[in-house]
């Protein structure tokens, strides 16, 4: 008997035991999360614009007559002179009305020296009262209608001259060719664009600003222009033009930013580049990573905000400016000096314990208090 009390005293205390160690809780274990500070100072109050270098001077050069384009002496990427023939069109119809309009000049220069003669010989005439006065006054009128016919003449002479010279296309300024829009051997109309030429004067990139914020740039605004294939070097300039109406389709305002200095001689033709404004709505506003964003069933944007003390989350709604390439300001709702969950958001709930850490995966945040002693 007193081996069976020995046994019952053994799973009674292992029961008590168990009921024991059911009343207590497990552990909650923290789960890492990668916290930050919201961003800020000049830097944070900067929005970038995609842009291209352009020329300052981009003219489409045409011929002024149509015709059969026989020759092309440049192409794409060529630099020219002023005055350089560029292209040529078939002469020979235009030389031949040259030709006819110098004929019909002769003519009417012939004819006029006549009536000249004969109003000479008729003013004699006339004094001597051989003839009468309305004679006399027929040669008058002969001779101005004669000297009318010889000016209409050698006006038309001059344009069939001049549209023979206009067989060949000359560049109007120093500069690079951009473009070449047509070859040898193919039937031109006057008007038509043969080569883009880009000037030698000047480079500037072309960038296109957003509907909704167009009051906040003018023009004479200071910039930094950064090259796509030169990250981290920055060159000043200046907001030169603004389109004064919308793109009808992309609703962005065309613009055009000047280089400054000897910036315009770091640059080439066709290179991407950033354009980046001072975002004066925001200047002072904190950002923080688009990914710390919240967004829930519609409702306001939050961000998750890590007690320091208990190192549990909280769900913080704030104010947001507009979207950026990669942050967003933050114009209210949190402390320049609150860790905020840079990512992963998505994943966690309120009051949650987390173990901050940085972009390096090392502790963000001082070790966390002393926790009060599970209960019994």
């Amino acid at each position: 008997m007193a081996g069976v009390a020995k046994v019952l005293a053994v799973v009674v205390a292992a029961v008590a035991l168990t009921a024991c160690g059911a009343g207590e809780k497990p552990a909650e274990t923290a789960k890492p999360v990668l916290v930050v500070h919201p961003g800020g100072g000049p830097e944070a109050a900067l929005t970038a614009y995609a842009g291209e270098i352009r020329a300052r001077e981009e003219s489409p050069l045409s011929f002024r007559v149509g015709g059969n384009l026989v020759r092309r002496d440049v192409d794409a990427g060529d630099q020219v002179k002023r005055g350089d023939v560029l292209a040529e069109l078939d002469p020979g119809d235009l030389r031949l009305q040259a030709q006819a309009a110098q004929a019909q000049l002769a003519a009417a220069e012939a004819e006029l020296a006549r009536a000249s003669a004969d109003r000479a010989r008729y003013a004699k005439l006339a004094q001597q009262q051989l003839v009468s006065r309305s004679a006399l006054d027929a040669q008058n009128a002969a001779y101005t209608a004669a000297g009318g016919q010889a000016r209409a003449a050698r006006a038309q002479m001059d344009v069939a001259r001049n549209q023979a010279a206009y067989t060949q296309l000359r560049a109007p300024r120093d500069g690079v060719i951009a473009t070449r829009n047509a070859e040898a051997g193919q039937t031109v109309t006057a008007g038509q664009t043969i080569f883009t030429l880009a000037g030698a004067a000047g480079r500037e990139v072309a960038i296109a600003l957003p509907e909704s914020r167009i009051r906040d740039f003018r023009v004479g605004q200071p910039v930094l222009v950064e090259l796509w294939n030169a990250p981290g070097q920055h060159f000043p300039g200046t907001i030169r033009e603004i389109a004064p109406a919308a793109d009808p389709q992309a609703r962005t305002y065309a613009t055009r930013v000047d280089l400054i200095g000897d910036a315009a001689n770091a640059v080439e033709l066709g290179q991407s580049a950033r354009v980046y404004v001072q975002d004066n709505g925001n200047r002072a506003a904190l950002t923080v990573p688009l990914s710390a964003v919240q967004r829930n069933n519609g409702d306001p944007p939050s961000l998750w905000v890590v007690d320091p003390a208990t190192r549990k989350l909280h769900l913080t709604p704030v104010k947001l400016g507009p979207y950026g390439e990669n942050v967003v300001p933050v114009l209210g709702g949190v402390a320049a000096d609150a860790w905020i969950v840079a990512a992963g958001g998505h994943l966690l709930r309120q009051g949650q314990l987390v173990a901050p850490v940085d972009r390096e995966n090392r502790p963000a945040m001082e070790p966390a208090v002393a926790h009060a002693a599970t209960a019994k």
